[in-house]
């Protein structure tokens, strides 16, 4: 054996092997079928360790950084690059922040890419370039895809690429106002010896691309492919690394896209922005409240208004309760766009505070739309739904509804009651049902009729009550 061949058996030797969660990045010296760390079964990966020799060469350019006070930092404007598209700037708090890096997750299908083609082809009104570096698809087929969309933008450049060096290369060449990566589990650095999508690519590439958009200041655009939960693939360690969160939600059998922030460092989170998906591409939608209450019938029973408010936005929806006498011994309890327990355990409640009996019915929640509704003001709308299914008597049309409900079967304030009001009234709603602390602040007004309840045994009384 020469000495060349000796080396390089020794270097190999030396080479180390782990085995790495693809969830949580737990990582193992052997593998095992089911992670220990987060209980997931088959998502331990082989991976090879980087060499150290490597991370020692890399440095960071310009030295060591020097620490100063917090009052001698100079603070300058506040600017924001404008996106195009009303909706997407709302989420973004008001524009895209330059050297900012924004995650996008959704569903396949769902209009990712359809959204940053549109955002890319608005820089031609400013005369800026923007980079769309495709790692799934070729360019022919994102030129399909743009004239599907009327998009024809000579600023907007296509590159099919994978390797990170590759796209750092084109990007000093075409020198882009924003780039947008799909995908970044497609992506891999030359450094790493493990698959693209495994746990430290996805961490190197996240790494690498927020560092590239600091020291550029060109904000950067990374889509994520989703799990069967519905949360972004690879570790949860991406979504810290990054600045903003977007996820894209709706039924793919509508039309209606809505757009939330779960992360911003720049503005509000849990800010949403509404779209329809149309043949010419994602639209935007100015009034939501109007857009989920199309073609409410409103004369049958089950049937309620809601209020909610996604960050700054109030919305108007309806929620739909189904309550079907059913000869199983289990009956069923199924949600949709409200969380499943919160409906199990206002049912516990009704059966304990108004001696209502539910063993016997299979009770179905569903919000027409497509949202999703997380904050408990929805508690009222949903007892109401459920009454008036059981007792099969339809709801006035024009009453809408707001409060979270308690253990104890009271009713709980809300918050921006009457931001809430004013948007109902709007709408051409002509009573509210709010619970009775928000009364005080309340001024009365001509067109709508406020009514404050404190527990839940008023609910039935006051919501079946006529119109004044």
């Amino acid at each position: 054996m020469n000495v060349k061949s000796q080396k390089s058996s020794i270097k190999a030797a030396r080479l180390k092997t782990r085995f790495v969660c693809q969830e949580c990045g737990y990582q193992g010296l052997r593998w095992s079928g089911r992670c220990p760390e987060c209980a997931e079964w088959n998502s331990l990966r082989e991976e090879v360790q980087r060499d150290e020799s490597v991370m020692k060469q890399r440095t960071v350019s310009g030295g060591i950084p020097e620490a100063v006070p917090i009052g001698a930092i100079t603070q300058t404007a506040e600017f924001r690059l404008q996106s195009g598209i009303e909706e997407l700037n709302r989420v973004l708090g008001g524009g895209v922040v330059p050297g900012s890096v924004v995650l996008i997750g959704g569903d396949p299908g769902i209009g990712k890419t359809t959204l940053l083609l549109q955002t890319l082809n608005s820089l031609e009104k400013t005369g800026e370039v923007g980079l769309y570096v495709s790692g799934e698809e070729s360019p022919q087929q994102i030129k399909m895809r743009a004239d599907r969309l009327g998009i024809h933008s000579p600023n907007l450049y296509v590159v099919a690429a994978t390797a990170l060096d590759e796209i750092f290369r084109v990007a000093e060449t075409v020198n882009p106002r924003v780039i947008v990566v799909d995908s970044i589990q497609t992506v891999f650095s030359n450094e790493l010896t493990s698959a693209p999508g495994s746990v430290s690519q996805v961490q190197e590439i996240g790494c690498q691309l927020m560092w590239y958009a600091k020291r550029t200041n060109v904000p950067v655009f990374i889509i994520g492919h989703v799990t069967k939960e519905g949360v972004i693939a690879g570790p949860r360690l991406l979504e810290h690394i990054v600045d903003t969160v977007l996820y894209f939600e709706g039924d793919k059998g509508q039309s209606y896209r809505i757009l939330r922030a779960v992360k911003n460092r720049f503005g509000p989170t849990n800010e949403i922005g509404v779209f329809e998906m149309k043949d010419e591409g994602l639209i935007e939608v100015d009034n939501p409240s109007a857009m989920f209450l199309t073609g409410r019938i409103g004369t049958s029973a089950g049937s309620i208004v809601v209020s909610s408010v996604e960050g700054s936005r109030p919305l108007l929806v309806e929620l739909q309760a189904l309550v079907a006498e059913t000869t199983y011994p289990m009956p069923k309890r199924m949600a949709k766009g409200v969380e499943g327990n919160r409906v199990t355990l206002l049912l516990a409640v009704m059966e304990k505070r108004l001696g209502l009996h539910f063993s016997g019915h299979d009770v179905y929640i569903n919000v027409v739309g497509g949202l999703r509704i997380d904050e408990p003001t929805v508690d009222v709308g949903i007892v109401c739904a459920v009454l008036s299914s059981f007792r099969e008597i339809a709801l006035d049309a024009r009453l809408a509804v707001m409060g979270e409900v308690g253990l104890g079967g009271e009713v709980r304030p809300v918050q921006h009651a009457d931001l809430r009001i004013r948007e109902a009234m709007k709408l051409g709603f002509t009573r509210c049902v709010v619970p009775a602390p928000n009364l005080e602040q309340w001024k009365p007004i001509d067109g709508i009729e406020v009514v404050g309840i404190q527990e839940i045994g008023e609910i039935w009384d006051v919501v079946s009550a006529p119109v004044a």
